[in-house]
């Protein structure tokens, strides 16, 4: 009879999630870290997102090479996945901090796991658990303490739209990646990450217009903390680590949890980022974000820690051990993700999805 428990010395689906969701987060926390000494030595904001991705994208491209199938397999998949995780928050947040402060922006940008939850529970009508709706609740409140939203309110429409694209972006990260392991043509997660980026890379040059930046100056030093460092350093740091392993990580933890889950758990970012600024920066760390920093802690314990939600009658959950239980039931019959809509919809009827589809399951994350 088969055991439900995992092998001795192999984590089972949901601790391995949890722990690349928390990788991911403490990835994409050190971004603005690694950005602040380059825009300081002279480079603008637009340039160095631009050389965050487009570096990263030219990093993994031996490995969309490897997976170049993929373009054929799920093509609809993974346009949206640049277009709305790699540009869109990029450009949707930029453009929001042009206008109102950054703090609001960034806590609007971090509604987006609450409105994950929404998406998930009212449009794809798929059960979410209390824990996840009130983890998320708990570290949106945390957030607002440690950005202290209170400082420097502003009303500006189009900035606060602007930010409520950049969530609705991230929305669109955690539903395209879950949609990469879904349906009869799976895609590895490697190749949604490498393909990602190389789209947002494109689609951000047309709007940042790198060859107008003086890029000398990743040549010459830069200063971070009152100490002097190649500028390469912080460089690399932002590309390899904050974008390529950020992405990998990130993408392959929403397979093992459920998408609400691994939304909340990445509300961490914002906290990572506060304390590095304070480590790294001399950035002042007051009694409100340490607070908040433990609120958002909370609210991700709370999320990953729910039990999951009942399926609807007649249908049967998620296998405990599949890490995609917590707080999410298993997928109604009829109600497919946005993303595998979507990726349905763009290769529909194509010759190409008809050789694919009679394929075996390709890359799927175990």
């Amino acid at each position: 009879m088969h055991s439900s428990k995992p092998p001795l010395g192999r984590p089972s689906g949901r601790t391995l999630g949890l722990t690349l969701a928390l990788v991911s987060a403490i990835a994409f926390g050190g971004s603005g870290t690694a950005a602040k000494p380059l825009i300081e030595a002279g480079l603008s904001p637009l340039h160095v997102v631009w050389l965050r991705v487009t570096g990263a994208a030219v990093v993994l491209l031996p490995l969309a090479y490897r997976h170049r199938e993929a373009v054929l397999r799920r093509p609809g998949l993974l346009i949206g996945f640049g277009l709305l995780a790699v540009a869109g928050v990029q450009a949707c947040y930029f453009a929001a901090i042009s206008r109102i402060p950054v703090g609001v922006a960034l806590l609007i940008e971090y509604l987006g796991p609450p409105l994950l939850i929404g998406y998930v529970r009212f449009v794809q009508r798929r059960p979410v658990s209390r824990g996840a709706a009130i983890g998320a609740g708990v570290a949106v409140a945390g957030l607002a303490c440690v950005v202290e939203v209170w400082n420097g309110l502003s009303f500006d429409l189009l900035g606060v739209l602007f930010a409520l694209g950049a969530a609705c972006c991230q929305v669109g990260y955690f539903v395209l990646a879950d949609a990469g392991s879904r349906g009869d043509r799976p895609v590895d997660p490697i190749a949604v990450s490498a393909y990602g980026l190389l789209i947002g890379s494109v689609v951000l040059t047309a709007f940042t217009r790198p060859w107008q930046a003086d890029w000398s100056k990743l040549g010459g030093d830069v200063v971070m903390n009152g100490h002097t460092l190649p500028a390469l350093l912080p460089a690399a740091w932002m590309v390899l680590v904050a974008t390529v392993l950020a992405y990998l990580t990130g993408v392959v933890a929403v397979r093992h949890l459920s998408p609400p889950i691994a939304g909340v758990v990445a509300n961490l970012e914002a906290v990572v980022a506060t304390v590095l600024a304070w480590v790294l920066l001399g950035e002042h760390l007051g009694l409100p974000q340490v607070t908040g920093g433990l609120l958002v802690l909370a609210g991700a314990f709370a999320a990953q820690a729910s039990k999951p939600a009942a399926a609807p009658d007649g249908q049967s959950g998620t296998s405990p051990e599949s890490g995609r239980d917590a707080g999410l039931a298993a997928v109604p019959a009829g109600a497919p993700a946005l993303g595998e809509r979507l990726a349905r919809a763009a290769g529909a009827g194509t010759a190409q999805e008809k050789e694919y589809g009679q394929e075996k399951e390709y890359g799927r994350e175990r």
